[in-house]
């Protein structure tokens, strides 16, 4: 008698937060007998260089597809993954299409899955920021609508699903597939120290640095660096934090753009400002261990932080992982200038917040997510008719 073909799911990345959350889920499912496991790159982040370097420092196998869609807006990048998506999925047939996180190649596959009739399992579900003014809040919404399997990574996700008339048992709580890798990388993390050589911080920064600590900074979000005042503004409260504690800033290429075309290069000049293209996810890791405060307005960051017990100012209005919070080490400041400072100032004086890893924060989330699809598919039932 012929042996059962694998259960084929196909995972889908786009931009390098996802590379971090697929990596242990692409572990898990090729770790079990029954399941195969392929990957598509839609190309969302098309920087060669820092893929390949994500994608070895993760241990996640190259992708069978790359998309290449490239750049362009919101709804070009979504519009280009559909089109270039939809014959790739027509001609294989997955079993499963399995989306992470929020970015433009998350929604688009989940519409070409809805559209082909595939099913679908969404983790990162339920998060919820109530800001549709933010362009990753519309691709959760739309993604956990269509998905047929949807994995939380805390248990208020649950609650906001259930209010948006979601059916309970489509939904699992499993823990943060973020968390996983980081777990499984942290020992490999580089060190500050020679992260800090590597990226061209002056020696006179370097042992301040590692004598008395320094903050890591990350902005990214179009509502921070696409106006260049209020981009400059914030660049000034950083130079003034500075003074007190040396930061490296890794710039992402918006940011860097923006900085570039405004001429606000010159409000990092003579500063303690570390300024750096993009680094690693080992070198990230390794400079927010090290850090005695974190600034950013990634939501993985704030996550990350938790987990490591490091303070973390997030500069916006609110954020859709409340635990962090609640439970972590995150305060959430808004994005004023004088608002950061004073943020900063109070770290200075008492320590930072401290906090507590959230439950199945535990490196186990993936393994967690693979059980539940393996039940599904032993329960020989279309996942597509729950």
């Amino acid at each position: 008698m012929a042996a059962a073909r694998p259960r084929t799911i196909d995972c889908i990345v786009g931009a390098r937060p996802n590379f971090v959350k697929i990596a242990p889920i692409m572990r898990a499912i090729r770790a079990r007998g029954g399941l195969a496991a392929r990957l598509t790159h839609t190309g969302q982040h098309y920087d060669v260089a820092m893929n390949a370097v994500f994608f070895e420092e993760l241990g996640i196998p190259n992708p069978e597809i790359n998309l290449e869609v490239g750049s362009g807006s919101g709804t070009e990048q979504t519009a280009q993954v559909m089109l270039k998506l939809e014959p790739v999925l027509m001609a294989r047939r997955p079993d499963l299409l399995l989306v992470v996180g929020d970015v433009n190649s998350t929604v688009a596959s989940a519409l070409v899955a809805a559209k082909l009739r595939i099913p679908l399992a969404h983790v990162e579900a339920g998060l919820r920021s109530n800001d549709r003014t933010m362009p990753e809040e519309i691709n959760r919404l739309v993604t956990d609508r269509l998905s047929d399997l949807l994995f939380t990574t805390e248990r208020a996700a649950i609650d906001n699903l259930l209010k948006e008339g979601v059916s309970p048992e489509t939904v699992t709580f499993v823990g943060n597939v973020m968390i996983d890798t980081l777990h499984a990388c942290l020992e490999r993390a580089a060190p500050a120290k020679t992260t800090l050589e590597e990226i061209g911080a002056a020696p006179d920064i370097v042992a301040d640095a590692l004598k008395n600590g320094f903050g890591f900074v990350t902005l990214h979000r179009p509502s921070n660096v696409d106006d260049p005042e209020k981009l400059g503004g914030l660049l000034k409260a950083l130079a003034t934090i500075a003074e007190r504690l040396p930061l490296v800033f890794p710039q992402h290429p918006r940011t860097r753009a923006v900085i570039e075309s405004a001429g606000l290069a010159r409000l990092l000049i003579d500063s303690r400002i570390v300024v750096a293209p993009p680094v690693s996810y080992l070198q990230a890791i390794g400079l927010m261990r090290s850090s005695k405060l974190v600034i950013s307005d990634s939501g993985g960051v704030q996550e990350e932080t938790t987990a490591m017990g490091v303070p973390c100012l997030t500069v916006r209005e609110n954020t859709e992982r409340p635990i962090t919070i609640e439970e972590g080490t995150n305060t959430l400041i808004g994005t004023s200038p004088d608002a950061l400072i004073a943020a900063a100032q109070d770290v200075f004086a008492n320590g930072g917040k401290r906090g507590r890893i959230p439950d199945l924060w535990d490196g186990k989330a993936a393994p967690r997510i693979v059980d539940v699809i393996e039940a599904q598919f032993a329960r020989n039932v279309s996942m597509a008719a729950i």
